[in-house]
Order: structure tokens, then sequence, then C-alpha cells
């Protein structure tokens, strides 16, 4: 084992070895290397006043060297905040920004020991992160049944661990902790659970109750009181799209300290919350740990994107810290998201006129992008495939009953067709079957 990565294991199993018990074995191997190109550069950067001939980039007049035909589009920017290459843990300034954004938004985070957010190219990549240094063949990731496809392919098939799950909602349509629970306590004899909380879910829409959440909470404190090491990952893709009664904090903030055996990582990005899905700008932030920690595991992460993209694109880290530094950009994210919640109340709206009951009943939803309906009377993919083909209209079939449909993308006004459009496609199938 590299030298770097002993010292960082050290680190780890000194300030708490339950973190270290939840390492991969690629996790405990992997370190972010001191002595190579990037910190010879790094330490050339200070230096070399007269000529720095270190790093892979092209320097013309003093400025990072570039085309006219780009940077014609690009005006507004110095070239030095675009072209050259942000270092593996993301644009410093950036970093900061989230963080203070970070806290401002999640009181329950405020005062407690967090770690400097750590740029990913987007959440999909933080995940990917998380799964490399902590999931492996033998470990388990419980997630509910109703889940975003991605995390089979990112825990599973990538790293080998075996996925268990769990009833999203319980007999009272709420959050079902219970579930929760009696999965992790499940894995008492592995001592270990990776645990992937997704609030506003995706495909359902839904974000717990503050007293669900307290019982989120409770479950995992009781399996880490029954002696099991738990890698509590918030996904928090969507947040602050909350639109009713919900809890609007991530549950990062209560995670954070909860047990010696928990280790809350909490994972978001501008992709959903800013409305910049191409910019591929994600973070993610370690919690509950002493300082000797959090640098230990941001060392291992930097291993990780160094061994993976190098760094992410500075171009779209630049446009979102401008973005967060706007004295603009509170009035105008509050304005989309009044726009979102139009659209969430309008199919509520639609929903609970009580003309498609016969059709389908709709699973509880207060946030996000998404709803779900589940179908009486047909099966999910054959009208997914029959909307396609004869009205145009694309949804997304998850399993024999459940359709989701992206409120998100329709505009409020068009919604009750849409709608009543999936209504009619049932009819048309059942009238097949009547045949």
């Amino acid at each position: 084992m590299n030298s770097l990565a002993q010292q960082l294991n050290d680190t780890i199993a000194k300030e708490n070895p339950h973190v270290y018990e939840m390492l991969s074995d690629l996790g405990k191997q992997i370190y972010f290397p001191k002595v190579g190109i990037l910190s010879q550069s790094a330490e050339a950067k200070q230096k070399a006043k007269k000529f720095n001939a270190t790093i892979g980039t092209a320097l013309e007049n003093g400025k990072p060297m570039h085309l006219k035909v780009i940077q014609d589009t690009l005006t507004a920017y110095d070239p030095k905040d675009i072209y050259e290459y942000a270092p593996p843990a993301g644009k410093p300034e950036l970093r900061t920004a989230w963080r203070a954004k970070m806290i401002e938004e999640n009181p329950s985070l405020q005062g407690k020991s967090l770690g400097n957010p750590i740029v990913t190219n987007a959440l999909t990549h933080g995940l990917s992160i998380v799964a490399d240094l902590y999931a492996g063949p033998g470990d388990v990731v419980i997630i509910p049944d109703k889940n975003w496809e991605n995390y089979e392919l990112t825990f599973g098939i990538r790293r080998g661990a075996e996925m268990v799950y769990y009833p999203l909602y319980n007999s009272e349509r709420k959050f079902n902790s219970e579930g929760l629970r009696e999965a992790l306590l499940a894995q008492k004899s592995k001592g270990k659970a990776i645990v992937v909380l997704n609030f506003p879910n995706n495909p359902t829409g839904y974000t717990p109750g503050a007293e669900e959440g307290k019982q989120i909470v409770a479950a995992i404190k009781d399996a880490a009181e029954a002696g099991i090491n738990v890698v509590a990952v918030t996904d928090d893709a969507y947040f602050g799209l909350f639109f009713e009664d919900s809890m609007v904090e991530s549950l990062a903030g209560q995670l954070t300290d909860l047990h010696p055996r928990v280790l809350s990582i909490k994972i978001d990005g501008a992709t959903k919350e800013e409305y910049v899905w191409g910019f591929r700008v994600g973070f993610i932030t370690y919690a509950g740990q002493s300082d000797a920690m959090l640098a230990a595991l941001e060392q291992k992460t930097m291993g990780i994107i160094r061994a993976t993209i190098s760094s992410g694109p500075h171009p779209s880290q630049t446009f979102v810290l401008r973005a967060l530094n706007s004295p603009d950009f509170k009035v105008q994210k509050l304005e989309k998201s009044e726009i979102m919640k139009g659209r969430a109340n309008k199919v509520k709206s639609i929903l609970d006129s009580g003309k498609f009951n016969e059709a389908w009943e709709y699973y509880p939803f207060n946030s996000g992008y998404f709803m779900c309906l589940k179908l009486k009377t047909v099966d999910a993919e054959t009208l997914r495939v029959h909307l396609l083909d004869q009205y145009g209209v694309g949804t997304i079939a998850l399993g024999e009953t459940d359709l989701r449909v992206a409120f998100s993308c329709i505009e409020e006004v068009n919604l009750e067709e849409l709608f009543e459009t999936i209504f009619q496609g049932v009819q048309d199938l059942q009238q097949v079957a009547a045949k």
C-alpha cells in the first residue's frame, strides 16, 4: 500500500475506527498524490516568477491561450476563470460560497463540524465517489422500492454491492421509517450498511414531514446503537423545491454528530437547484467528524477525482459562482420555485377532481420535479408506449403499475391536457382488452 494511503488510513482509524471500517478496499488504497505533477505545479505557481514550465496548458500574452470564436461568446469572463484547469477539489471561491449557502439554508448544520464542499461533476459523480470509497462486494446499500434507477448501476453494477429495498410508503401513506429500521437492523451480522436518502424523492416527488424526518434519524441511530456502521448519504438533488408541509432542510444536519458509527455525507449541487442541468456542478460534503478526519476524507475524495476525471469543468464552476454572488440570485430563484410550485399544485388539483379515479390513484407528492400515478387497470409500459406512439406524449414506466410524470417540464396551462391524454390512453387500452 502506498505510504500516503497508509497515513490517511492511520489518521481515519485514530480519529474514528468505525469510519475506517466503512471504507471499501478501494477506499483504503486511494490517496491524493502529494508528490507529482499537480503538487509540483502548485509549488511552481507560487515560486516560478520567471518561467513556469510545469503544467499542460498554453499561455499567450500572460493569459490562457484561447480561440476568439469561443471567447467572443464569453466576453464577460476573464480567460483565467474559464480556460485553466480547476483544482481537483474545485474552485476555492465556489466551495466557500456553497458552504455558506448550505449552512444558511440548513440551520441544523450551524455550529457543527462541517467539511468544505468538494466539487463533483454533478450529483451522479458525487454518488459514484461514495460508492468507490465505501461500497464493494458484500456491502449492502439500502434504498426504498421507489428510487432512481442509477443507484443500482452506481452501487450495484459498478461496485458489486447488494441492493436492499424497503417500501417507501407505509399503510398511512407516510414515509416508512419502520421499513427502513428493519432493513438496517437486518444487517447486524454484516456490521455495515450504506443508506441513501433522496428527498424530494425521484420518482415520486415526496418529502417526509418534520416528524417523519425524526423517525428516519431515530431508525439510523437505532442501527448504530446495535453495532452497525452506517454510511448515511443524503442525495439532495432537488433540495429547496418544497411546495407543501414537509421538511425544508436536508437530513444531513440531524445525522451529523448523531453517533460515532454514523458518517453523514451530503450530496447536492446546482444541477436541479439552480436549473443548470448541463453545467454538471455538484458537491460532496462530509459532516460531524474531527478536523483531522475531514482533511483525510477530503484527500481520499480528491484521490478518486484525480483517478477518474482529474478535475471538474472550470467554466461552469465560474458561472455558478457568479450566480451565487449576484444580488439578484435569491429573487430569481424564488421566481422559478414559485412556477414549479404552481405546476405541482395544479397537478394535485387536476388529480383530486375525481375524474380519473377509476384509472389510477397517485402516490403522495409535495416537492421536487415529479409525481407518480399508480395505474389500476392497464400495464404501465404498455401505456407508456401507446401514449408515445399514438399521442406523442412521453412518460416513464416504472414496474407494472407506476407511471412517472415530470410536471417540471410541462407548462401549467398544458397540464390538464396532459392528464386528459394519459386518461384517454388508458381508455384506449381498456377498449382493446375488452374486444
